[in-house]
């Protein structure tokens, strides 16, 4: 009998293997090899989908490579059940992908019998299972797995090599060795460093294109009223399948899904065909709206390339060049900030964010700088708090697995950052909840830029604000339980108490920074009896964060 299982099918009567892929039911399987022994296992992780990778050039008839869904990877914190799906999804596609381009590929599910869970005991199954002799894997993102695959390659007998991804503009180790000897990092300079380097926004003499570097100042707008976006572009992907798997093995995940009809793209070509309506309908106003938040507008003109990104589906390279080729051919509709402001996030931010990463890494994970003990509160969870800004960005991020930089930064990691929130809880939150969530990419903007609990490697202040802030960029403050205005008093905005408390409380480690310098006039300035006011309307607040 020929026994069937997710991947693999095995005849132990006379101990040949051949090997299957599931493109669909069972009725639908695939040979690709019979009595087959390989000479080269390669492991690609599932943020490791880039079919224009060299070791997708041409297929290998003595090469063997390998997908799976383990336990290792989905209960490391709770991940939002989009998330879970749409990487298996796409994790799927891609094996399905290679195989039919005759580079054969086994992919092993979640729920096999044979899955050990881990990546390390499923390798020396298929390195016993096909007598392989050399392991090739591609440099993992995360610390985590680089220590993982670099001690499961000290245990093996057999030969073993890494491979660059072949996917970021930089290095591991260029930020590092760009700011070797240098006093201070700066984003901003390495930012133009790297666009120097590949040549982006320059003109002929080398100089930034519209006479300056930076175009921020023009992309602080909030939405006027009356002012519709165009609406995103969403897919329909059917993740049924990835769905009941996640279910029936009982992972532990947090938000919604309709799993008929998962928004996000989960291939190449959907990824594709994101980027191309991004340059065409949200391209033109990017940079102008980037930083607004609007409760009837969950995408406005933001890309939402991020998973396609993160995974590899498709390139930084390729996005950048994309965008740069539509402002080119539409300078009359796509104004130069609109440009500048995408270009960063990528070049810049993207880039500067995985630098500082390997070279700070593992001892940023642990800095906590405020030292800072509280728990999230609760409805970080659910989206229950009667705050009408953390409740729409929350369950904003429930519903879709997404929020926008601004949303992240100054809305929900701003009152955690006040509220004086252990970062641990932060990371595990932001890890969990976005789709594009990524440790390279998180912790460096989560418990750097968002909660300074590094104490400035990222950003030169802490990112805080009142209400004041998410007033100006947003229409949250709108009909809200709590008033925008107030600084005392049970229904003053919890933000406005907290901002004060947050910077008097840490004084000693914040009053000499230059930046900052000006907050502190203001409340060494205020009447003593309203400071006071202030601070014990900030006391209850932090007493009662589950009942805000």
């Amino acid at each position: 009998m020929v026994k069937f299982f997710a991947g693999f099918t095995e005849f132990p009567a006379n101990n040949i293997t051949g090997i299957q892929f599931f493109t669909g039911e069972q009725s639908e399987l695939t040979f690709l090899a019979m009595e087959k022994r390989y000479k080269i296992l390669r492991l690609i992780l599932g943020d490791q989908l880039n079919i224009q990778h060299s070791w997708f050039k041409k297929p290998s008839p003595d090469t063997l490579h390998v997908l799976m869904e383990v336990k290792t990877e989905t209960d490391y914190v709770w991940h939002h059940i989009q998330k879970a799906c749409a990487f298996f999804a796409a994790m799927e596609n891609f094996a399905e992908l290679l195989n039919s381009k005759k580079i054969e590929t086994i992919y092993l599910r979640l729920d096999d019998p044979k899955n050990k869970q881990n990546f390390s005991d499923n390798l020396n199954d298929l390195i016993e299972k096909f007598d392989v002799k050399e392991f090739h894997y591609q440099l993992p993102d995360e610390y985590r797995l680089d220590q993982e695959l670099n001690n499961f390659c000290k245990s093996l007998s057999i030969n073993h090599c890494a491979f660059d991804t072949e996917h970021f503009y930089t290095s591991r180790t260029e930020l590092a060795d760009f700011f070797s000897g240098k006093k201070e990092l700066l984003m901003e300079s390495f930012y133009r460093a790297m666009r120097t380097k590949h040549h982006i926004l320059l003109d002929d003499d080398h100089d930034p294109v519209g006479g300056k570097w930076n175009f921020d100042e023009e992309n602080r707008k909030k939405l006027p009223k009356n002012h519709k976006p165009n609406p995103p572009l969403l897919f329909d992907n059917d993740v049924r399948q990835q769905y009941n798997r996640i279910s029936a093995t009982k992972i532990k995940t947090i938000g919604n899904i309709n799993p008929k009809h998962l928004l996000w793209p989960v291939n190449r070509d959907q990824s594709l065909k994101l980027l191309h309506y991004f340059c065409e309908n949200c391209l033109p106003l990017f940079g102008t709206f980037q930083d607004a938040m609007q409760t009837n507008e969950w995408s406005l003109y933001h890309s939402r390339l991020s998973f396609s990104m993160n995974t590899k589906l498709i390139s930084p390279v390729e996005v950048v060049s994309s965008a740069i080729k539509y402002w080119k051919e539409n300078k009359k509709s796509t104004t130069m900030n609109q440009i500048e402001g995408f270009i960063r996030q990528i070049l810049g931010w993207r880039e500067y964010m995985r630098g500082i990463y390997w070279m700070k890494m593992p001892e940023f994970e642990k800095m906590n700088f405020f030292d800072h003990k509280r728990k999230l509160p609760e409805w970080y969870w659910t989206g229950k708090t009667e705050m009408n800004c953390l409740k729409h960005s929350i369950n904003q991020s429930l519903e879709y697995a997404y929020a926008h930089h601004i949303q992240r930064l100054m809305i929900t990691g701003n009152f955690a950052l006040l509220a004086g929130i252990d970062p641990d809880e932060v990371d595990f939150w932001y890890l969990g909840i976005y789709i594009d969530a990524i440790q390279w990419v998180e912790i460096t903007n989560t418990r750097g830029m968002s909660q300074y609990a590094d104490g400035g490697i990222i950003g030169s202040k802490p990112y805080t604000a009142t209400a004041n802030y998410i007033h100006k960029m947003s229409n949250y403050c709108d009909n809200c339980k709590y008033d925008r205005n107030e600084k005392t008093g049970e229904n003053s905005c919890p933000f406005n108490s907290l901002y004060w408390d947050f910077h008097d409380r840490n004084r000693a480690k914040l009053g000499k920074n230059h930046r900052l310098s000006m907050v502190y006039r203001i409340w060494d300035k205020m009447n003593p009896d309203l400071r006071s006011e202030v601070l014990t309307r900030a006391d209850f607040v932090l007493k009662n964060l589950n009942n805000l």
